[in-house]
């Protein structure tokens, strides 16, 4: 007897479904306490503006072909030129999206015979990346440089002599809390590593300019640094930093790169302006963070810690009281989500609620009023 096409997927999904961790796509409703666009630029006059001027100029829409094909536009050099100087590195290459980015960087640059060791919670796309790869990984204790310095240490003392990699978030996307670059980066020098460092929550939002976390960092040949479009820059694409050698490996051996159709010349204008406007106008970065501190305060009248950043997680552990909480606030007209396993660690499913310009403290507050009585009525 067969089975029939499928039964596995369905099965799939009705356990996930039991375990109130299955999935559906819901349009956006209420006010925004769960994007990205922390700067609030995704909807703004100024990129219309920008946008408009783009078209305006006759720039193609779509590419046409990949980057070592005829994709090549004048505006990809551009942006990748701007970039590299306003995050101070050799060089830079655009991508269509940080997955993109990361999964391509893991699958290439690591060779046979070196050692990943990211931090435990670092993105899935950091994984599926290295598991195209040929290096072997490990996983290091969440924001512990000793346990990174252990795990390298470990491996040489049984033979490992190719390039450790160590792969950190700056901000972590889903626990709002900084990874500790300094001591990472004093690690990485020690034993002769390359320090790889997503700022994708950070960029536009810390560091002069919008720079990000690592800014504080010397620039040093051993660091590499992505810089996501789509979250406080408001547009798309990712902007891998790091030495020329970098840039051109992947160009010569990075099969996501080379075979994929090269992003929206269009696009390219877009995000160098985005880079603009988030450099030329710091009391956006300011009124954030003032927001965030709001927040904290009100979340901390219902006992919640503080993240320190503008992702403020409520862990609440059982998946199904997370959700019903979430559809509270979302029927209250709060856009809140919640986040479940295998996003989050098991039984640490949550609220994962954003700080964004689309907000102001009146919102806030009505949000967390209405998070009191979810989680109390829950």
């Amino acid at each position: 007897m067969t089975t029939p096409p499928f039964a596995a997927h369905r099965a799939d999904l009705a356990g996930l479904a039991a375990d109130n961790r299955r999935r559906i796509l819901a349009p956006r409703a209420g006010v925004d306490f769960a994007s990205n666009d922390y700067l609030g630029l995704a909807g703004s006059a100024v990129l219309r503006d920008a946008l408009a001027a783009g078209i305006a100029q006759g720039l193609p829409a779509g590419s046409g072909g990949s980057r070592l094909l005829r994709g090549n536009h004048s505006e990809h050099e551009a942006l990748e030129v701007h970039a590299a100087r306003h995050y101070g590195h050799e060089a830079a290459l655009f991508f269509p999206t940080g997955f993109a980015a990361n999964a391509a960087f893991f699958a290439t640059l690591p060779q046979r015979g070196d050692l990943i060791v990211h931090d435990e919670l670092i993105h899935a796309s950091a994984h599926d990346g290295m598991k195209l790869g040929r290096a072997a990984r490990v996983a290091a204790a969440h924001n512990d440089p000793q346990a990174f310095d252990d795990a390298i240490a470990a491996w040489r003392a049984a033979g490992g002599t190719g390039t450790p990699w160590i792969a950190v978030e700056s901000l972590y996307s889903m626990d709002g809390d900084r990874a500790p670059l300094t001591e990472l980066a004093a690690v990485a020098d020690r034993h002769d590593a390359v320090l790889v460092v997503d700022e994708a929550h950070a960029t536009g939002v810390y560091g002069p300019a919008g720079q990000g976390l690592a800014h504080a960092l010397e620039r040093r040949d051993n660091l590499v640094t992505l810089h996501t479009c789509g979250k406080a820059l408001g547009v798309e694409g990712a902007l891998l930093c790091a030495p020329n050698i970098v840039r051109d490996f992947i160009v010569n051996r990075g099969r996501p790169f080379i075979f994929s159709t090269a992003p929206s010349p269009l696009m390219a204008w877009l995000v160098r302006q985005a880079l603009e406007i988030v450099a030329t106008e710091p009391e956006r970065q300011a009124r954030l963070l003032s927001l965030v501190r709001h927040a904290e305060t009100r979340l901390a009248t219902l006992g919640l810690p503080p993240s320190g950043s503008q992702v403020l997680p409520v862990v609440i552990g059982d998946n199904a009281r997370t959700m019903r909480i979430a559809g509270a606030l979302q029927q209250a007209g709060f856009d809140v989500r919640g986040i479940r396993p295998p996003t989050v660690p098991q039984g640490t499913a949550r609220l994962r609620i954003a700080i964004t310009l689309n907000v102001g403290e009146a919102e806030i507050d009505a949000m967390t009023d209405s998070l009191a009585a979810a989680m109390a009525a829950a």
